[in-house]
């Protein structure tokens, strides 16, 4: 009796304890957050997506009421980071600044896991990538374009950011649907508009706020988005769809926290990003440079990282490119 009596009041104490524990980690939740988090930019300092994050980062400490604070982990593009938010505490203090790179960098080979081995919070913001040529180029058209590329087959050279990079894809599935053959040529973003300028590419596949300075002073010219829409700041360029090319791909930008990061984190990170991306400040940003303000919560970014994740896996492979490893 004695031993059966004693068992009841440990099982009774194991209960409570585990209720206590229970208890105490819903509280810490509630309290979320109650230092500062790290927010991982995924490329080097000074470019857009730095910028771009650094304001977002700025926005969201004032609602969170604690720092987010901004730290570069570039490499393998967007590999480092993402290897690092894989093996951060599923805590809430730990939150990539992710990208189209999610799904590059992964189905490429250069990390050892897949996009869903993180958990994603929501996005902020897409950008158009635009097929971009000289000013004064032959071609007025991607049509003019894509018949002069048929005609002559691996005389075309396509700028690109590099090898599996989102720009990259972008400008293989143009040319595949458009049923040519070109030269792809991996040139990083400040040289790309110089190497189209100089001629020594005959195009380019952007991000769309890279060369959108010189094509408001009339120095070079966008084709075709690869965008589902048109961009306001560009009303006149059609997409890709719109020609008859079945291809959308953008450049989103979101966040992405650890695998097991608890709900309700989950959800106070989307609130406070999703106020950030609507912030006078952000919309300024976007509004100058010309990104897209369109934040989607969690339910809804996964269900875009699941469609987006398998049209990379199709163009890769189509390319020979999956699990090849980037060689940037």
């Amino acid at each position: 009796m004695f031993k059966i009596a004693s068992l009841g009041k440990l099982t009774k104490f194991a209960a409570g304890t585990a209720m206590a524990l229970v208890a105490g980690y819903s509280l810490a939740q509630a309290d979320y957050p109650e230092k500062s988090i790290e927010f991982i930019i995924p490329f080097g300092a000074g470019g857009g997506a730095d910028i771009e994050g650094r304001l977002l980062a700025k926005e969201m400490s004032k609602i969170l009421g604690q720092p987010v604070v901004p730290i570069n982990k570039p490499g393998g593009g967007g590999a480092i980071t993402y290897t690092y938010l894989t093996n951060a505490k599923p805590d809430g203090y730990t939150v990539a600044w992710n990208s189209t790179s999610v799904l590059t960098t992964t189905n490429i080979g250069n990390t050892k896991f897949d996009y869903d081995a993180m958990d994603h919070v929501g996005q902020v913001e897409y950008q158009a990538m635009p097929f971009v040529v000289k000013a004064d180029s032959k071609w007025k058209t991607f049509k003019d374009f894509a018949e002069d590329c048929k005609a002559n087959p691996d005389k075309y050279k396509i700028a690109f950011a590099g090898v599996g990079s989102a720009t990259h894809l972008a400008a293989i599935a143009l040319t595949q649907a458009a049923g040519c053959k070109a030269i792809m040529l991996p040139v990083k973003a400040p040289d790309r508009n110089a190497k189209v300028l100089s001629g020594e590419a005959d195009a380019a596949m952007h991000v769309f706020t890279n060369p959108l300075k010189l094509v408001r002073a009339g120095k070079m010219r966008f084709l075709v988005l690869t965008s589902s829409e048109r961009n306001p700041a560009v009303p006149d360029v059609p997409t890709a769809k719109e020609l008859g090319y079945g291809v959308e791909l953008d450049l989103f930008r979101g966040l992405s926290v650890p695998k097991g990061t608890p709900d309700a984190i989950k959800e106070k990170l989307a609130d406070a990003m999703i106020k950030a991306a609507n912030s006078d400040s952000f919309k300024e940003r976007a509004q100058k440079i010309g990104f897209t303000v369109a934040p989607l919560g969690t339910e809804e970014f996964e269900a875009k990282l699941k469609k987006g994740d398998a049209d990379v896996k199709a163009i890769m492979n189509a390319a020979g490119l999956y699990k090849s490893k980037m060689k940037n």
